[in-house]
């Protein structure tokens, strides 16, 4: 037999697997809803994921290698990449998103233009799953009614994925990412040539950050928040605005967006022979909001398991050995997430402590190690009197701060 695999959601985690499987001759489907879609996003990617997913230069917009970091009373702090060899790629989604899902589909998966609204569950291990979509590809929006047996299925479909629903995966808190598109004029543009700002404070994020991130012709400025009433984004994003008003003097909105972003993994991510990855389940950092990166990783790795456990795709895989992708998942990147949700719970939670968080960031020491981790995704363990030194001026920052009052 061949295994038939339906992958669906085709960002960056449902492209990097169905580019994983189709690499390995298994018969794969990707369905995606919206050729054109561009979520709403930062836009930025480490280094290490140009070179791991083999990212062409057209990909990236700008090269960041200065990152502002400017506290609720505006004190600023620069960070700077000496390395000229090292950068934060920025990137439009829909730029990256259509080359990941071209090349999938040049490698073999078979792309479906769909929206997928409901699954017909086997009642034993072996039976197929009967996946029930709308194709859009014929009869315009409206769509043409259609259905496909297959072997597994990937939910990559996002924070509001209907297979995770299908499959009873559990609910998780989600934030809100909203942001605008500038168009700015030359010379306010040629400031974000290589720079990118975040922003902290009450006026902006509640309890996250906001940004002003360089794209190739203009800048996205945006905030993100646990607040997911409309007035309430309104008014952080008019504090963005506000905060950032001079830098945007001139400046032509092309385009307003929001999405929601989840807070923490689903309670279950594989149920039978059906795995979810990327923001479906819910693999985005607290602290610093990052999730192309891990959705591509967990798609890959997904994939990976896939292919192995079903020998190449010649025999059908049980849910235990699909759950080996998960402790993969968690061994390798359990800890980080810990880390940055403590970091969120630490410092996010009043002006004073993030007052005191911009002035830790000033800490050269501090800088290199959220850097190495940043950029190379692995926690580069400090030697411990750099270790000690950094402990010392976090808690120095935080007392300075008044920050540790409760």
């Amino acid at each position: 037999m061949t295994l038939r695999v339906a992958v669906v959601g085709s960002g960056p985690a449902g492209s990097s697997a169905a580019e994983t499987l189709a690499k390995a001759g298994i018969e794969t489907y990707l369905f995606e809803r919206k050729l054109d879609n561009a979520k709403p996003c930062g836009g930025a990617i480490p280094l290490c994921m140009v070179s791991e997913f083999d990212l062409p230069p057209q990909i990236i917009d700008r090269q960041v290698r200065k990152m502002k970091m400017i506290s609720p009373s505006n004190r600023e702090v620069d960070i700077n990449l000496d390395n000229e060899d090292e950068y934060i790629g920025m990137c439009r989604r829909e730029v990256l998103d259509g080359f990941l899902r071209d090349r999938a589909a040049k490698l073999g998966a078979t792309l479906i233009n769909a929206t997928v609204h409901k699954l017909d569950i086997p009642q034993n291990n072996t039976d197929p799953y009967t996946i029930h979509y709308v194709d859009h590809s014929e009869g315009g929006a409206q769509g043409i009614a259609k259905s496909l047996k297959v072997d597994a299925i990937i939910g990559a479909d996002g924070a509001n994925s209907r297979i995770a629903k299908e499959i009873d995966a559990g609910d998780y808190n989600y934030a809100i990412a909203f942001q605008e598109r500038i168009r700015l004029p030359e010379a306010q543009m040629a400031y974000y040539n290589n720079l990118a700002e975040m922003y902290v404070g009450n006026d902006v994020s509640t309890d996250f950050y906001a940004w002003v991130f360089p794209k190739y012709d203009h800048v996205a400025v945006g905030t993100g928040t646990m607040q997911v009433n409309k007035a309430s984004i309104k008014q952080l994003q008019a504090g963005i605005r506000a905060r950032a008003a001079r830098k945007l003097v001139g400046g032509q909105i092309i385009k307003v967006e929001a999405h929601p972003i989840p807070e923490h993994p689903r309670p279950r991510r594989v149920v039978g022979r059906v795995a979810l990855i990327g923001d479906a389940a819910g693999y985005v950092t607290k602290s610093s909001g990052e999730g192309i990166y891990f959705a591509a990783k967990s798609g890959r790795m997904c994939a990976e398991t896939l292919v192995e456990v079903s020998q190449g795709g010649t025999r059908i895989p049980t849910e235990n050995e699909l759950k080996v992708y998960l402790r993969r998942w968690d061994r390798k990147y359990g800890m980080t997430y810990k880390v940055l949700d403590l970091l969120q719970t630490v410092f996010y939670r009043s002006d004073a402590t993030r007052e005191a968080f911009v002035e830790m960031c000033a800490d050269r020491d501090v800088q290199r190690l959220t850097f190495d981790s940043y950029l190379y995704k692995t926690v580069v363990p400090a030697n411990p009197l750099t270790q000690m030194k950094i402990t010392a001026k976090t808690l120095g920052s935080l007392i300075r701060g008044n920050a540790l009052a409760p």
